[in-house]
């Protein structure tokens, strides 16, 4: 891990100095708002209880797009411009360079996640919300942009272009929220095996985000997101490798 720290530091400024971090953190805030508050949409004030369900409702579905966006630039970017080859000449360990860069995206979406702490208020200075749930929600959330941009930083690698490494990403992670829904698991029932069908449950990141945000801390929801993570980590590297190579 030499050279961890530097990478860290350099990615994480390198998100602003640009105006598209700003741009990001600020769609992310307004649409996560209109999402908890509009009537039509999250509907907080119709349901008339203290409590963010709506505000973590919509996330996996603004994390859908936005989170792809972010992880788009992470390898792409340096392979389109060539910085990649003088990036693992340096006295930098490849796998301290992709760490880096990951736990860099990470903590810019945990910043845009925090920012989101007025809401948190709100509904506290409104009622008495289980204050317990809405922090395993927030610890759900952070996890859940972790597994998007681990699968986003494998797809970032795979190709030079950033618009192909987004709609990679996106579907990607589509295929993933919607692996434990039920129409698709009623799809392979017709012809899948028990086994299948509980495998691909087991992906699913709509059931286990939920579990979570309704502070259901399950040990296996944790270790599915840390794992996820850790392959998708790697598998980065091994692309990286291969690309190398050519």
């Amino acid at each position: 891990m030499k050279g961890l720290l530097p990478v860290y530091k350099r990615e994480l400024a390198g998100y602003f100095v640009t105006p598209v971090a700003y741009v990001f953190i600020v769609i992310f805030l307004i649409l996560a708002g209109v999402f908890t508050w509009d009537s039509s949409l999250g509907a907080f004030f119709e349901r008339g209880q203290a409590d963010l369900r709506s505000f973590f409702g919509f996330q996996p579905w603004l994390y859908l797009f936005l989170i792809p966006a972010v992880a788009m630039r992470m390898w792409a970017e340096e392979r389109k411009s060539g910085t990649i080859e003088l990036l693992l000449t340096l006295p930098v360990t490849q796998s301290a360079a992709i760490l880096g860069k990951f736990l860099a995206a990470w903590t810019f979406t945990g910043v845009a996640l925090a920012l989101t702490f007025p809401v948190w208020i709100t509904v506290n200075y409104l009622g008495h919300p289980d204050n317990g749930a809405i922090v395993t929600g927030y610890i759900g959330s952070l996890l859940m942009a972790g597994g998007f941009l681990a699968v986003g930083s494998v797809l970032s690698a795979t190709t030079k272009s950033q618009v192909i490494a987004f709609i990679l990403s996106v579907v990607a992670c589509f295929a993933l929220l919607l692996a434990g829904y039920p129409p698709v698991l009623d799809l392979l029932r017709g012809w899948a095996p028990p086994s299948i069908l509980d495998t691909v449950a087991s992906f699913s990141f709509l059931s286990r985000f939920e579990s979570l945000s309704k502070g259901v801390v399950d040990l296996r929801d944790l270790v599915f997101f840390g794992s996820l993570i850790g392959v998708c980590l790697a598998m980065t590297g091994v692309v990286l490798e291969s690309k190398r190579a050519e």
